[in-house]
C-alpha cells in the first residue's frame, strides 16, 4: 500500500524556517522523482519544487528560488523541503507527490503570520 506521510508544517513568524518532511513507503521510493506542491485557500495546488530519483536535478518555481531547498535521503525513504526566509504569501496546505505511482499525501499546514 502505497503512503506518503507529510510532517514538520506549523505556525511561523515571516522570515522564519521550516523543515517539511514527507515519508514515503509501499513502493521503490529511489526510482521516483518527488515533488512538493502547496494549495492556498481559493487557489489551485502549484508546483513548489521537483527533484529527480537520483537528486541531480532540481526544480523550483520562481516564487520560491532562493529561499527553499529540496533534498531527499533514498535509504530513508524521505523526501524534504527546507523553507527559510518565510512569507505570508507561503501560507498554505503543502502535498508531497510521487511521480512512479501519481500518489499524494495528506498534506501538512503551514502558516506564515506574525
Amino acid at each position: 500500500q502505497v503512503q506518503l506521510v507529510e510532517s514538520g508544517g506549523g505556525l511561523v513568524q515571516p522570515g522564519g524556517s521550516l523543515r517539511l518532511s514527507c515519508a514515503a513507503s509501499g513502493f521503490t521510493f529511489s526510482s521516483s522523482s518527488m515533488s512538493w506542491h502547496r494549495q492556498a485557500p481559493g487557489k489551485e495546488r502549484e508546483l513548489v519544487a521537483w527533484i529527480s530519483s537520483a537528486a541531480s536535478t532540481l526544480n523550483y518555481a520562481d516564487s520560491v528560488k532562493g529561499r527553499f531547498t529540496i533534498s531527499r535521503d533514498n535509504a530513508k525513504n524521505t523526501v524534504y523541503l527546507q523553507m527559510n526566509s518565510l512569507k505570508p504569501e507561503d501560507t498554505a496546505v503543502y502535498y508531497c507527490w510521487a511521480a512512479r505511482v501519481g500518489s499524494w499525501g495528506q498534506g501538512t499546514q503551514v502558516t506564515v503570520s506574525s
